[in-house]
């Protein structure tokens, strides 16, 4: 039964596969650890800060869950968790390849 406490349009699905980030207008890549996705976002855990706003290409690798994905985001909240590990929210704008 869903939980009528949970606002949000498309379900979570937790995760813990890594995961590969490449700002727009960049050549280098970062890679991190992709807590949770759905049809709308993705959060994960990185070790620098990423800029509000910013569009970001990502590429979750695969998991038990499923294939990879790559998709196109936008940077909506960065949250520092210890002095060089950060909480990654963004919104997905669309899926390469569809």
């Amino acid at each position: 039964m869903p939980d009528t406490n949970e606002k949000r349009h498309q379900t979570r699905l937790t995760m813990d596969s890594e995961i590969a980030v490449k700002l727009a207008g960049s050549s280098e890549q970062q890679l991190g650890r992709c807590k949770t996705i759905s049809g709308a976002g993705v959060s994960f855990i990185t070790h620098q800060a990423l800029p509000l706003g910013k569009a970001a290409e990502i590429h979750v690798f695969k998991s038990s869950l499923g294939p990879p994905v790559t998709a196109f985001t936008e940077i909506m909240r960065c949250t520092q968790l210890t002095t060089n590990s950060y909480e990654i929210a963004a919104a997905i704008r669309s899926i390469k390849g569809c």
